[in-house]
């Protein structure tokens, strides 16, 4: 069985949309990025941190994914990384409320030593120091890095970003955040300028509107599937980006076709994702909800049309 690495937040959301609101509940990038990939037969292990206060029956959540704990810290006395956000009418937007590093402010990741010739690596969105001390580890050179990251690191640690990119094959980001790392406004242009800094593959999510692959000319689309109720988009990125490492990881294939099936499939666990708050839908999911969904999927962009 093929070996997928996940780093990222295991941490506390409190969420406010406008359908409701919740008290402290399970969250962080990793958590999303384990849940989804965990629907994959592949071999996964989480890199992350947590406090003193963290449930064990959330730890327990993910050792019955068949997802490795191992490489969790617990810091006694420490308390979890904590988000708190409010999304607008449109949850396209959001006002962050609070956001409380804890335990993550000095966080050393250390990879356990059964995964340290990961196939694939999927870096989920931390400072990018944290994601290169990860990459140092690594007694073999992934198959595939996969690259989560955000405008906030482009603010206040961009060289280091730079340095990170340097090093993956793979970058996951929203369009806002391609337009500024880039400097294009064009998404086209945005990719080309993406790919000297290092990946070979540029994926640029646009949430409600689906999401985009570029290789150097190469480009693929696909769309979001349109949804009746969106509860909570919290979580939907890193859902999308375990979706696809996880299938490129059972796959072993890393060719662009392949890649075509992987932004399929991570957009699929993604529309689950948002139904309800947090990872709720996500651990009540079944795979056959999972299949049937990915037929809703080709139905919606497969047509038949005489070309002349």
């Amino acid at each position: 069985m093929n070996k997928l690495l996940i780093v990222g937040t295991v941490a506390f959301d409190a969420i406010e949309t406008p359908f409701g609101k919740t008290d402290k509940i399970l969250g962080g990038a990793a958590t999303f990025i384990g849940l989804s990939a965990s629907f994959f037969n592949v071999k996964s292990a989480i890199v992350s941190v947590v406090g003193e206060d963290f449930p064990q029956e959330y730890l327990d959540l993910l050792s019955d994914r068949d997802i490795d704990i191992s490489g969790i810290e617990i810091v006694k006395g420490g308390k979890t990384f904590f988000w708190s956000g409010r999304y607008h009418n449109d949850l396209n937007s959001r006002d962050t409320l609070v956001t409380e590093l804890n335990v993550l402010a000095d966080f050393q990741p250390k990879v356990p030593a059964e995964f340290k010739d990961a196939d694939v690596v999927m870096l989920g969105n931390l400072h990018p120091m944290v994601q290169i001390s990860v990459l140092d580890q690594m007694t073999a050179k992934p198959k595939l890095v996969v690259l989560d990251t955000m405008n906030f690191w482009m603010d206040c640690a961009l060289a280091e970003l730079h340095e990170v990119m340097k090093r993956v094959d793979v970058i996951t980001i929203n369009d806002e955040e391609a337009r500024q790392l880039s400097g294009e406004y064009s998404l086209v242009k945005a990719a080309a300028k993406i790919h000297t800094m290092g990946p070979k593959y540029v994926v640029i999510k646009k949430g409600e509107h689906g999401a985009l692959l570029f290789q150097g000319k190469e480009i693929f689309f696909a769309p979001a599937l349109p949804l009746e109720e969106v509860f909570d988009p919290t979580g939907a990125g890193d859902t999308f980006a375990g979706g696809f490492s996880g299938f490129i990881a059972q796959s072993e294939n890393i060719s662009f076709g392949n890649m075509k099936n992987a932004i399929i499939y991570g957009s699929n666990l993604a529309s689950f994702c948002v139904e309800k708050f947090g990872t709720e839908r996500m651990l009540d999911l079944e795979k056959e909800e999972v299949y049937d969904r990915l037929k809703q999927f080709r139905a919606l962009t497969q047509f038949d049309i005489e070309l002349e």
